[in-house]
């Protein structure tokens, strides 16, 4: 079994680049399907955030060469032109990346924590659309888990785990301050909620935009107005600054929506989104000043705190390739079990059949014993694994089969 990826991401492509490859979670959901009926894949994630989009597969030897081509045939694409933006990754390559991925340090932002969740919902899209498999299963499981772990026991540096406190910092640093500035949050999904949340906080007045078509109560962050995504452009011309945090594959904000708009004084848009939610061409208008996410960058963290991440993601990348390494042992295990309590049965159901007490006291002790004798076998032969080398280990496991090959 083979574990490979190819990814996109901010380090090697522009948000442009990043996306042509982006996915919404219908689309990826409909890729993941048709990957998993291709000949040698067994199982396969898609991962499709702001900064990177990522497609992890499992399966035979070969099947990583002609990821690319897929990706391409999905997303409309045509050609290799952009093929050298892309990284592969196979084997322990490949697993470490994960592991480092969701501890957030390969984020844009070092340490964020946004990416643990992201990785989480790329495992559950993948369940629903029955893609993955048991070693992307426990692989992905084992990943989120170094990622609690060091986000619990190595607190980074900086206080402040997300692009829009990172864009807020930028700000700060050039002399702006939200405090008191009438603000606009287009979106209001989870990135949305953060950001409006966020400028709250920071003292500013927060509108947040809902689409009319949503059924039911929508939830905005506590202290924000709202108004009607269609009224945007009219509430627009008051505002100071303006986000955009959508997964929508379209632009919210449009070069032409801007003719005839009286806007005076200067004004700031942040687009948060991959793909863009506001036109490039936007940022031209005199008076405006756009920032997309690839103007946001994180601080440096001491390397103490480094070290002790990395720490953690080496203890949890062996404690998965133990149990990869120990896959096929499991149904020999099972049946040295099995062979083992059966011995045992054969010598303790001499000794209480001369023991004098009633049939069904009998049945219970046996069964009770049978239970006991398995679960003690378990403990010796999966202790003597986390006490060997792999090889060592098989060895053992190789004598004990010889053993009861004998006695048959």
């Amino acid at each position: 079994m083979n574990i490979s990826m190819i990814g996109i991401d901010h380090n090697m492509a522009p948000v442009d680049i990043r996306a042509l490859f982006a996915f919404t979670k219908k689309n990826a959901g409909e890729a993941m399907e048709q990957l998993k009926e291709k000949e040698g894949i067994a199982g396969c994630v898609i991962l499709s955030t702001c900064n990177r989009m990522e497609l992890w597969v499992s399966g035979e030897e070969g099947v990583e060469d002609s990821l690319y081509q897929s990706l391409c045939r999905m997303r409309g694409v045509e050609g290799r032109d952009y093929e050298p933006y892309f990284i592969k990754r196979e084997g322990r390559e490949a697993v470490e990346h994960l592991f480092y991925l969701t501890s957030g340090l390969k984020s844009q932002i070092l340490g964020e924590d946004q990416i643990l969740t992201q990785v989480k919902d790329a495992l559950n899209l993948a369940r629903e659309h029955f893609a993955t498999d048991n070693v992307l299963e426990v692989l992905f499981r084992m990943a989120v888990t170094a990622g609690k772990k060091i986000k619990t026991e190595v607190p980074f540096a900086h206080g402040n785990p997300s692009v829009i406190h990172q864009a807020l910092n930028l700000l700060k640093e050039q002399g702006y301050s939200v405090r008191g500035k009438k603000c606009m949050v287009i979106g209001n999904g989870e990135m949305g909620k953060v950001a409006a949340l966020t400028l709250r906080e920071a003292g500013a007045d927060v509108c947040v935009t809902v689409r009319q078509y949503r059924s039911g109560v929508v939830e905005i962050p506590l202290g924000c107005s709202r108004i009607n995504y269609g009224e945007r452009m009219e509430y627009l011309p008051q505002c100071d600054l303006v986000v955009s945090a959508t997964a929508s594959p379209n632009f919210t904000l449009r070069l032409d929506q801007f003719e005839g708009l009286d806007l005076q004084g200067e004004r700031i848009l942040i687009d948060l989104a991959v793909p863009r939610d506001i036109e490039p061409k936007i940022g031209e208008i005199p008076g405006i000043t756009l920032y997309d996410m690839d103007s946001f960058h994180g601080e440096e963290t001491p390397r103490e705190q480094l070290e002790a991440a990395g720490k953690i993601v080496h203890e949890q990348m062996d404690e998965f390739f133990r149990w990869l390494d120990g896959r096929d042992m499991i149904p020999r295990i099972q049946e040295i079990r099995e062979d083992a309590v059966h011995d045992f049965n054969l010598r303790i159901g001499k000794i209480l059949r001369n023991t004098p007490m009633d049939e069904e006291d009998r049945s219970k002790l046996l069964n009770a014993l049978d239970s006991a004798a398995g679960k003690v076998v378990s403990k010796l032969i999966f202790g003597l694994r986390d006490s060997l080398n792999q090889d060592a280990f098989r060895e053992c496991v190789a004598g004990l089969e010889a053993v009861y090959d004998k006695q048959d």
